[in-house]
């Protein structure tokens, strides 16, 4: 009987300790990888919500260029001299950022 006992109350700290390791492995999957995500697409919104006229950006495909307009949905940059192409906002991916002078040196 004493045995069975054992088993029991065994059995429940068992269950105890695998509902805390699994919600410890919850917990750092979301302070790990779903919080920043989440944050990280927070800073591109606010980021393509506040382009605006002159800023040099990059776009997803990797064409560098200066906003010339923006409208509620679309971009206009220009890219060459008085080449201007049209862009959803949303294929904005960074501004572009000056090349240090060192390199510009080299």
């Amino acid at each position: 009987m004493y045995a069975l006992l054992l088993q029991l109350s065994g059995g429940n700290s068992s269950m105890l300790a695998n509902i805390l390791l699994w919600g410890g492995i919850i917990i750092v999957f979301y302070f790990f990888m779903i919080r920043p995500q989440q944050k990280k697409q927070k800073d591109q919104k606010s980021f393509v919500d506040n382009l605006k006229k002159g800023d040099n950006v990059v776009t997803i495909g990797g064409l560098h260029g200066r906003i010339a307009s923006v409208d509620s949905t679309t971009v206009q940059l220009d890219v060459d001299r008085g080449m201007k192409l049209t862009f959803e906002k949303s294929s904005i991916s960074r501004e572009a950022t000056a090349k240090p002078v060192e390199e510009e040196k080299k």
